[in-house]
Parts: structure tokens; sequence; C-alpha cells
């Protein structure tokens, strides 16, 4: 398993003198058997927001600028991991989110209609950027300085989600077992990044996604379970 750079040597060694690995042996080994299952978990991780969105055709309580702001931060945060060189056990999980991302904008568009024209304007603008960003042919000073962007980014991806679940009291179409894999996806990264030594700026913004992604987990639980209160007494 060299080629996905898992070295078991080391554990299996222990092991067969009858030991338990050493901690600076099992750490780095278990930090990439997360990794790539969080890549391999990441290819389903919107997907029930996907199909809770079709199944009702409807983005009731669904912030379209937060959807936006996501995808421009998947990207960011791509581009910056392949042009730092970092191993795919690190970050693989940001190519398939991207694509989700674009699949769950896509949708809120085609069930936001009309569109209005900025909206669109947006569109346009991200896909004339992005292929640019992708392919790291910007100067590296700015990419960097795009990069520690990418977490007020994120950041604010989530924060008109947070507020709009806050004033209308109803997370409506949001997906609890979407936000539940990301938050927990965000703990993992939190643990790899330490076992990586990935860049602290990376290692910020997986934090700051265990923060936002927890407050609206915590939130579907709260305003989910209310409806369902008021249910219970208008029956009695």
């Amino acid at each position: 398993m060299d080629y996905l750079g898992i070295d078991l040597s080391c554990a299996i060694g222990s092991l067969r003198d009858g030991e338990f690995p050493e901690k600076d042996c099992l750490l780095p080994l278990i930090s990439k058997l997360l990794g790539y299952f969080l890549v391999a978990a990441s290819i389903a991780v919107k997907l029930p927001q996907i199909m809770k969105i079709l199944q009702h055709k409807s983005v009731r309580g669904l912030s379209v600028v937060a959807f936006e702001l996501e995808v421009v931060g998947y990207t960011i945060s791509l581009a910056y991991c392949l042009h730092k060189g970092l191993p795919f056990s690190a970050f693989g999980e940001m190519a398939f989110l991207l694509v989700q991302a674009l699949i769950l904008v896509a949708c809120i568009y085609y069930y936001s209609q009309p569109v209005p024209m900025t909206t669109w304007v947006r569109a346009l603008l991200y896909c004339a950027v992005a292929p640019t960003v992708l392919a790291g042919q910007i100067n590296p000073t700015l990419f960097d300085a795009l990069y520690a962007s990418q977490h007020a980014i994120f950041l604010f991806a989530r924060l008109p989600q947070i507020w709009k679940n806050f004033k209308n009291k109803s997370t409506g179409e949001l997906s609890f077992l979407t936000f539940f894999m990301n938050f927990a996806g965000s703990i993992v990264r939190v643990f790899t990044s330490i076992q990586e030594n990935a860049p602290n700026s990376i290692l910020t913004g997986f934090a700051l996604g265990v923060f936002t992604n927890g407050t609206i987990l915590s939130q579907i639980l709260l305003y989910q379970k209310k409806p369902a209160e008021a249910k219970e007494k208008k029956a009695n």
C-alpha cells in the first residue's frame, strides 16, 4: 500500500513481536486510514441534501448565497492543496465535495425560478475564474492570500444559513445527514491535518468547519423538534 502513502510495516512488525504498536507508529497510520475513509465517504456527503430537494421539489429555507460561497470555498481549498503538493489522503474529499456542491447549486437555481440576473452574473464570473485558480496559474503570494480569505468565505457561507434558520425558527429542507457528515468530517480533518503537518491555515479552516457545521446541526435538531412537539400538542 506504499503507493497510497500507507506504511503498514511498523504496525505489522510490532504485532508479530506480540507488542502493541507505539503511538508514533499508530497515529500516522490511523490518520492515513481515516483520510482515505473520509475521501471515500465524501462521495455521498451531499447526496442526502440533493435527494431531499429533488424529492420535495423545494428549496424552502435554503440560502442561495450560502451554497454559492461554499462552491467558491471548495474551489480555493482544492486548488491550494494541489498547489502545496499535499498527499491525496489529506484533501481528496474536496474534489468530490466540489462536484456535489455544484450539482446542489444547480438544483437550487432550478427550483428558485425565476433566477435573478445578479445570480447569473455570479455564476458566469465563477465559471470564468475557477479554471485559472484550479490550474494554479496565479501569483504564489496572491494564492496564499486567496487561501487565507477562504476561511472567511467558508465562515460567511454558513452565517447566512445560520441566520436564516434562526430568523425562521426552521431549517426548511436542510438535510440532517449531510450536515452530520460535514461536522464529523471536519473533526476527522482536524486530526489528520495535525498528523500530516499541514499548514496552520488549513488546520484553522477545518476547525472553523467544526464550529459552523456543528451550529447548523444543532439548529436542525432544535427546530425540527419544535414542530413535532407542536403537532403532538394539537393532537392532544
